[in-house]
Order: structure tokens, then C-alpha cells, then sequence
């Protein structure tokens, strides 16, 4: 490389050496109080005299021999490298002396490069940056955990030219080990760039589990090579439909970046868009929801969009089957979630076999145990744990007796009753991923979507509950302070895999995916990956993750996530002034 341009980089390092300083003394801002804005805060963090030095403009990464790792590598270094981050409060650290050597390189060790990205792989990582030498370390117990560490060790570096935090070490490692996000991708229509842009920005936060809500009543947009009419005749079109060749670069990106993606196929309810192409294994298909005058319990789904597999019609299996062949071999993940949840009874009701089965005593439970005895275990027989949401279990009308539902195969995801769900699950010996919707649902407080609403005819006083069924707004706040293990025992916590926000696409499309995720399911992240509360005192760190979701947010709207500010920017530049006492 020419000599001018090292030349070049000196004279750049003593110009940004110039204005830091003058920066430090004329700035009409607060400086922050010394802290990493690193997002999820690591576990332990040893910084004991906050230093900073420049990064050199060949700076490279070595790496062990290992596919998804070494793509990963190579992608931080271009990042580092470009992003040139502007951080909205310049930290007060001591920058340490131009002329000295800038630091070169990472070197990345690994001790299993087999370990596969499975629930409950070793994420942990050990990261050091000297104050001297030009050298910084990243040791992991696997791939995956070096991944983690890469998108520390990326949080810090700022500024044009570079700099990075020295005489700093890491040693972290996740409190769960399912950390997810749930996309609905059936309401609305989710195009796969916007898919891998999420991500890419779920990998960013630490998150590691993209659950995919792929099908529902509304639309049927997964082409199944085994049965192609699903998809040609229930998606909303043929430029609204994933591939196997889209589903397989959501798979690979997702691996790439360390995150799982975990397929849903919701059934036997919600599933009035297979009706398109098998219109007599549903029962109640496009009829209206909620006939006039009926009151709220002779409905016949939970909101626009009917139909119900019937659990009756041998020709359901054959349909189901094909599908579950077809998800098994196009996700590698070992969980398949199975969905069942909010069966209608009416709906059922209206087919005349099931008439039949209950005017004979039969029970509309029994009904769906019949559907889970014949798929359950062939699910299983394909190598996969099942995941189905908690009504299964807990649903006061229709649900399956315990002796079906084996503890060893079966994961209940929970979304309703808070704590209490949570509680049930466990004490009845299940594994949980916790959802509960007074907390971790993104899609409320947005109103309702149905037309003709009585509830908005009022011209004083308020509408109460706003429409949305699940209001109010959750907010970055209300989120970060859940503790999904409140009330649980030693032994019960045990059984708790982790959490999900989940966005539910009603009145979301790739317009506003990236606000009403983002930063919301942040909070998620840290909460899940280092706990919401000081690791000295015990007590939330609410103000002071305030601050670095402020600059986290910036960083992640620079890396092209739209997502939305929590504060005016007078908050940000005048730290611990938009705080309360209280």
C-alpha cells in the first residue's frame, strides 16, 4: 500500500485528536457519565480507566475455520471499518497517544467449531482489548458465542477516523436461551428483504430465535412443493408467496447472523385459507365472524377471516402430513411449532360430522385430542419438539388432557395471564417460551381493524380500551421491567427457556416493521441476556439503560433499521435530566 497513504491516516488521527479535545472543552452538552454503550450490557464489564485508541484502517480479524463464522467475520470487519459511528454524547475517555501503534487485529478462538446453533448452544465469550499492544482477543466456547462477541466488540468503535474502547474486558453469556422475535407473516405480507433487514438487526440485539408465524386464515403464503395449491389458490398472489429457494435464504441468513428461525404452521384453527384449496377438510370457511346481535360467545373465529380444520376428515391428515414433511425438510430448527391455539367452538359446531360425534356424547375437546394423537407423534418421529401455544393446555373450553401432551416433547408457549399462565405451565412440569401479551405484545394499542366499530361512536369521555383488545401501547419501558420469573421456584425457573415479543401484522407491513419493532424488542434483548437490574446493587438500571438505548437506537437507525426514537434529542445530549426521582 503506497506510503501517502498511511501518511494520510496519521495527518486524519491528529486533526480528530485536535477537535476531541476541543470537542471535550467546548461542547455545551453534559459529558455522559463513563460508560460502554454496548446493547445487550454485557454480564461483567472490568474498564477501569476508560481509555479509547485509534483503530488502524487495516485492521483485520483472525478466525477459525468454520462457515457461518468466518462469513461473520469478514461481514464485522467491513462494518467496523465504514460505519464510522457518530455517537450523539461523546464519551469521556482519555484517548491515548496518537503515535502509538493502532490496534491491528482480533484474533478469534474457538473451542468446539461443531456445536450446531440448537437451543440451549453455549453463547458465552470472552473479549479483551489491551491498552498497549495491537492485538485484542475474543475466545468462545463456540461459533455462535464468538458471533456474540463480534457485535460487542463492534458497539465499541466510533468516531471518523476510528477509535475503539481499550483496556477493557468481557466476559458474558446469556441469563436465556430462547431470545425471539415472532413475525406474522400471513395478515400481512412481509417481503424478504424486510425479513432478513430484521434479522440481521435480531443478531445486532443478541436475539438468537426468529419465530416465523407463517400461515393463518387471512393467507396461505409458503409454496409447499408437496401441495402447491395452498399457496397458489390462499396467498394474496403470486408476488405475495415464499419460495423454498426464499425460504432457504431466510435460513442460511439466519444462520449467518446466529439466529434460528422456528417455523408455525397454526393449526387446527385459524387455517380458513387452506379452504381456498381444500375446502372440505374446513369447516366454516369465509363466513362472516360475528353475525349481527350474536353475542360475543356465538362468534366463529376471534376476528375476521373463519375456517377450522376438521380433525374428523381423514383427508385433513393427509394434507397436514404433506406439509409437515415438506417444513421439515426445508427448516432445519428442531422445534416446530404447531400453533393450536383459539378454537372456536361454533365453528366446529357447524359441521355435521362433528354434530354427529357430539350428539353421541363426544365432547369438542376430545375432538382435538383427536387431531393432536394424529399429528403429534408423527411430528416427533421426524426428530422435532413440538411448540404449541399455551391454549392446548389452559383453554377453558376446548383443551387436550395432560396424558397426550408428553412433557419430554411439548414446549407451551404462554400469551395471556401474565405470571399466572407462566405459573400454571410450569407446575404442571412443561417447558416454556413466555409471550404474555399484557407485556411483550408489539401490535397493541394501534386500535382495532374492524369496520363499523360501535365502540369509536362517541363524541365525549374515551372508546376505554382504545379498540385494541390488548391495550395499552407497550412501551420500551413496560417490556424492560418484566420479570418472567416472578413467582416461579428455584426448580420451576428451570423450566422457562426464554421469551418473545411478538408482532402480530393486523395493522403492520413492511412500512412500519421497523418502528414497531424497533427499539421495543431492544429491551427485550437485554432483559433476556443480562437481566434488567445492576449486577453490584440489585437495583433496576432503568435511567441508565435509558441512556444507552438512546445511542444504541442512533446506531442501529445508521445500520438502516427505521427504528423510533424514545426521547427528544435535548434528553439525550443533557444526560439524566429526562429522568425522575421516583
Amino acid at each position: 500500500m503506497p506510503h501517502y497513504y498511511f501518511l494520510s491516516e496519521i495527518i486524519k488521527a491528529f486533526i480528530f485528536l485536535i477537535f476531541f479535545f476541543i470537542g471535550a472543552i467546548s461542547s455545551p452538552y453534559k459529558p455522559k457519565p463513563t460508560s460502554i454503550d454496548v446493547w445487550p450490557k454485557p454480564r461483567t464489564v472490568s474498564w477501569s480507566q476508560p481509555q479509547a485508541h485509534l483503530l488502524s484502517p487495516t485492521f483485520s480479524i483472525a478466525t477459525p475455520s468454520h462457515r457461518y463464522l468466518r462469513a461473520a467475520a469478514n461481514r464485522y470487519r467491513a462494518q467496523i471499518l465504514t460505519e464510522h459511528h457518530q455517537q450523539l454524547v461523546p464519551p469521556s475517555v482519555v484517548l491515548i497517544n496518537v503515535s502509538a501503534t493502532p490496534l491491528q487485529a482480533l484474533n478469534i478462538d474457538v473451542a468446539d467449531l461443531t456445536a450446531p446453533l440448537h437451543h440451549g448452544v453455549d453463547e458465552s465469550y470472552n473479549l479483551s482489548i489491551p491498552a498497549s499492544g495491537s492485538v485484542a482477543r475474543l475466545t468462545a466456547r463456540t461459533a455462535w458465542g464468538a458471533m456474540r462477541g463480534l457485535e460487542s466488540f463492534s458497539q465499541l468503535v466510533w468516531g471518523s477516523p476510528s477509535v475503539v474502547a481499550v483496556g477493557i474486558s468481557l466476559s458474558d453469556s446469556p441469563l436465556f436461551g430462547h431470545r425471539g422475535l415472532m413475525l406474522d407473516t400471513s395478515r400481512n405480507y412481509f417481503p424478504v428483504k424486510d425479513i432478513v433487514r430484521t434479522i440481521s438487526a435480531m443478531s445486532a440485539n443478541k436475539l438468537n430465535v426468529f419465530h416465523w408465524h407463517i400461515t393463518d386464515s387471512h393467507s396461505f403464503p409458503l409454496m409447499v412443493p408437496s401441495e402447491p395449491d395452498l399457496a397458489d389458490k390462499g396467498s394474496y398472489g403470486s408476488d405475495m408467496q415464499y419460495s423454498p429457494d426464499d425460504v432457504t435464504r431466510i435460513v442460511e441468513f439466519g444462520l449467518q447472523h446466529g439466529v434460528r428461525v422456528m417455523p408455525e404452521i397454526d393449526a387446527p384453527a385459524h387455517t380458513g385459507s387452506w379452504a381456498q384449496a381444500y375446502p372440505d377438510i374446513v369447516t366454516c370457511a369465509n363466513m362472516f365472524w360475528w353475525p349481527a346481535g350474536a353475542p360475543w360467545e356465538d362468534r366463529l373465529a376471534a376476528e375476521p377471516g373463519t375456517g377450522q380444520l376438521n380433525p374428523l376428515n381423514p383427508k385433513t391428515y393427509k394434507v397436514v402430513k404433506n406439509i409437515i414433511n415438506d417444513i421439515i425438510k426445508l427448516f432445519p430448527e428442531p422445534y416446530y411449532h404447531g400453533g393450536a391455539d383459539e378454537i372456536i367452538p361454533n365453528c366446529w359446531k357447524l359441521d355435521p360430522t362433528i354434530q354427529s360425534m357430539l350428539s353421541n356424547g363426544g365432547t369438542l375437546s376430545q375432538v382435538l385430542e383427536i387431531f393432536v394423537n394424529s399429528t403429534l407423534p408423527y411430528i416427533t418421529s421426524l426428530n422435532r419438539t413440538v411448540v404449541y401455544w399455551e391454549d392446548i393446555l389452559l383453554d377453558e373450553t376446548i383443551k387436550v388432557d395432560p396424558k397426550f401432551l408428553p412433557p419430554e416433547n411439548i414446549i407451551l408457549q404462554t400469551w395471556r395471564n401474565g405470571h399466572n399462565n407462566t405459573k400454571q405451565i410450569v407446575s404442571a412440569g412443561y417447558r416454556t417460551i413466555v409471550s404474555s401479551s399484557e407485556f411483550y405484545y408489539l401490535d397493541c394499542g394501534h386500535g382495532d381493524f374492524t369496520g363499523n366499530n360501535s365502540i369509536y361512536n362517541i363524541q365525549t369521555g374515551t372508546t376505554g380500551d382504545g379498540g385494541s383488545w390488548c391495550n395499552p401501547f407497550k412501551t420500551w419501558q413496560t417490556i424492560y421491567n418484566y420479570d418472567i420469573l416472578y413467582g416461579l421456584s428455584k426448580e420451576e425457573s428451570k423450566l422457562v427457556l426464554g421469551g418473545e415479543v411478538a408482532l402480530w401484522s393486523e395493522q403492520a407491513d413492511q412500512t412500519v416493521l421497523d418502528s414497531r419493532i424497533w427499539p421495543r424488542a431492544s429491551a427485550l434483548a437485554e432483559v433476556l441476556w443480562s437481566g434488567n437490574r445492576d449486577e453490584k446493587t440489585g437495583i433496576k438500571r432503568s435511567a441508565e439503560a435509558t441512556d444507552r438505548l438512546n445511542e444504541w437506537r442512533s446506531r442501529m437507525v445508521s445500520r438502516g433499521v427505521g427504528a423510533e426514537p424514545i426521547q427528544p434529542l435535548w434528553c439525550v445530549r443533557n444526560p439524566g435530566m429526562c429522568n425522575t426521582a421516583n
